[in-house]
């Protein structure tokens, strides 16, 4: 997959699900920045698709 199609994909799923997102906002208002971000990268559905797409750009496919 060439590297530019992986970051549209990428672009695209920021741009789509993570921009205004009411989980993350509530997370950082209730609890902390650190906590939402957390959350995103571990239990989110978008953070862990994002992390596919991370591992294909930096060769670490499973």
């Amino acid at each position: 997959m060439k590297r530019s199609k992986v970051f549209n994909e990428i672009d695209e799923l920021i741009t789509s699900y993570c921009e205004g997102c009411f989980l993350h906002l509530h997370f950082k208002k209730e609890f902390s920045k650190t906590y939402a971000h957390k959350f995103c990268i571990n239990q989110c559905t978008v953070g862990q698709k994002l992390q596919e797409k991370g591992n294909i750009l930096f060769g670490n496919e499973k």
